[in-house]
């Protein structure tokens, strides 16, 4: 008797799942893709205009194939989270130097007017 194609078990790369068990198969897909779904998106913010992110409900543990993505993410993040913070002391240096530059001017308007000439 042939397998039955409804009951196998495609995609596995843990190791940990029983060929005819589609309930672990399906809850392992499931939440690898929504895994790598919330990467995705978590990826493609790194670089972009800050636009709020909001925590998806339900992941639960990431699988042990997306960790090494999960820690390449965190590090790009930690990298952008160091220049923002380079960007903005720079910034704020910058912008003493402009208040030391204007508290050297002297007022440029007429301070007395001479009526008698």
């Amino acid at each position: 008797m042939s397998p039955d194609p409804e009951q196998a078990v495609t995609g596995d790369t843990t190791g940990d799942l029983i060929a005819g068990d589609r309930t672990v198969g399906d809850q392992y897909s499931g939440a690898h893709e929504r895994w790598e779904a919330a990467l995705a998106a978590l990826e493609a913010t790194v670089d972009g205009d800050g636009t709020a992110w909001t925590e998806p409900a339900g992941l639960g543990p990431i699988p042990r194939d997306l960790v090494g993505r999960a820690s390449r993410l965190l590090a790009a993040q930690r990298d952008r989270i160091a220049a923002v913070e380079d960007a903005r002391r720079t910034t704020l240096e910058h912008l003493g130097a402009l208040r030391a530059v204007d508290a050297t001017r002297l007022p440029s308007g007429s301070v007395y007017l001479d009526a008698s000439a």
